[in-house]
């Protein structure tokens, strides 16, 4: 065998809640797992300050101190992290075969893809420099730091509605910044927002500039039918225009829908190819969470012991 190719028994690409959590039981169950972190070490939540929802940090927790956590606790196990991306893969080999950093050839008996999903933004400067001081693209992950203040939501689909609705439980007022007069989200989530006092919609309108020096403090917005600019007051700024998941690698051989979220076996981990499982935001469009990702972690992990189990004693 060339000796430039390493074997595998289970391959973690991806870190993050998911990915690590998977490295944690995967490890405990002496299967030896080698993750590989991805462009975005530890994922999202390395980008979020203050976490404040996940279970056992009854103070919160700074995003990157939480995934620090995560990642030591697999290590402790035995997991080996290993700074890389996979370039390539081949899951119609047995054992499938994957490429890291266009060099290194890794044949693996089983695969967890866990490379999460990205945020899509605006785009602005301002919103990048801003970004985790009043800037967020997670009103589930960041609303309650804004409890009783103004706000202002970017997004006019299903996601954005179901946000707003979200904020305006907590907040003291949210502005929906919709880009056309028009919003393409279902129309009962269309009558959530427009019916509900605290929200208020103003169409036609985009996001020229994120005010603020140290931390949001306000927003000029654009209508793009009279070119008009006007500032609102707010103290935070919520984009919610939808996600891409990091999956394009493997759709030549993964069934995914038509927004590149993997499909699973209902009730699993597993995929359409056996050896192969998904856990994480690369498969979930509906809950986002670190705590759903890290179950979806552990269940990648049971799912790929048992899968081994059987190859090896059938």
């Amino acid at each position: 065998m060339n000796p430039e190719i390493e074997k595998v028994r289970v391959l973690i690409i991806g870190s993050g809640p998911a990915g690590y959590t998977a490295a944690i039981y995967a490890s405990r169950a002496g299967l030896s797992p080698i993750l590989y972190t991805g462009g975005q070490p530890g994922g999202q939540l390395t980008i979020t300050n203050d976490v404040e929802n996940y279970p056992g940090y009854p103070d919160g927790v700074m995003g990157p101190q939480m995934m620090e956590d995560f990642r030591k606790q697999a290590e402790r196990f035995g997991t080996q992290v290993r700074y890389g991306l996979v370039t390539k893969v081949d899951f119609n080999a047995s054992p499938k075969v994957v490429i890291v950093d266009e060099q290194v050839t890794i044949h693996a008996e089983t695969v967890i893809i866990s490379t999460g999903a990205s945020a899509k933004w605006l785009g602005l400067d301002s919103e990048e420099r801003l970004n985790g001081k009043g800037v967020s693209a997670c009103a589930v992950c960041d609303g309650f730091f804004f409890r009783n203040q103004e706000v202002a939501i970017v997004g006019a689909g299903d996601t954005a509605c179901e946000e707003a609705s979200y904020l305006a439980n907590i907040c003291s007022k949210v502005y929906m910044l919709v880009r056309r007069d028009e919003m393409r989200a279902s129309q009962i989530m269309q009558k959530r927002v427009i019916n509900n006092p605290k929200i208020e919609i103003l169409w036609n309108t985009e996001t020229d500039e994120i005010l603020g020096d140290e931390e949001v403090n306000g927003v000029r917005i654009l209508n793009n039918k009279t070119g008009e600019k006007s500032d609102l007051a707010i103290s935070g700024f919520f984009v919610a225009i939808g996600h891409e998941p990091n999956t394009e690698i493997f759709k030549e051989f993964i069934h995914m829908d038509n927004s590149g979220y993997i499909k699973t076996i209902p009730g699993t981990s597993k995929t359409n190819i056996e050896g192969v499982f998904a856990c994480g935001d690369a498969q979930d469009n509906v809950y986002r969470q670190a705590v759903t990702a890290a179950g979806t972690g552990c269940m990648a992990a049971l799912d790929a012991e048992r899968y081994l189990a059987e190859i090896e004693n059938p």
